[in-house]
């Protein structure tokens, strides 16, 4: 078996709650240091799905 066989190996999610900051900041408009929250990480990712714009050949 190659070392570098990765198929049998799982990572632990860890669900935090929506509102607990995820350990970053952004800088809002103001110039005041916003806390990242699960939340807003989840919108982000929304926003980019429905973005995405697929390669012409996978359809």
């Amino acid at each position: 078996m190659s070392s570098h066989d990765d198929t049998q190996k799982s990572i632990e999610v860890v669900r935090v709650h929506p509102h607990e900051p995820v350990g970053g900041s952004i800088i809002d408009e103001q110039g005041r240091e916003v806390p990242i929250t699960e939340d807003m990480v989840q919108e982000a990712c929304r926003e980019l799905e429905e973005h995405v714009v697929k390669p012409a050949g996978n359809v």
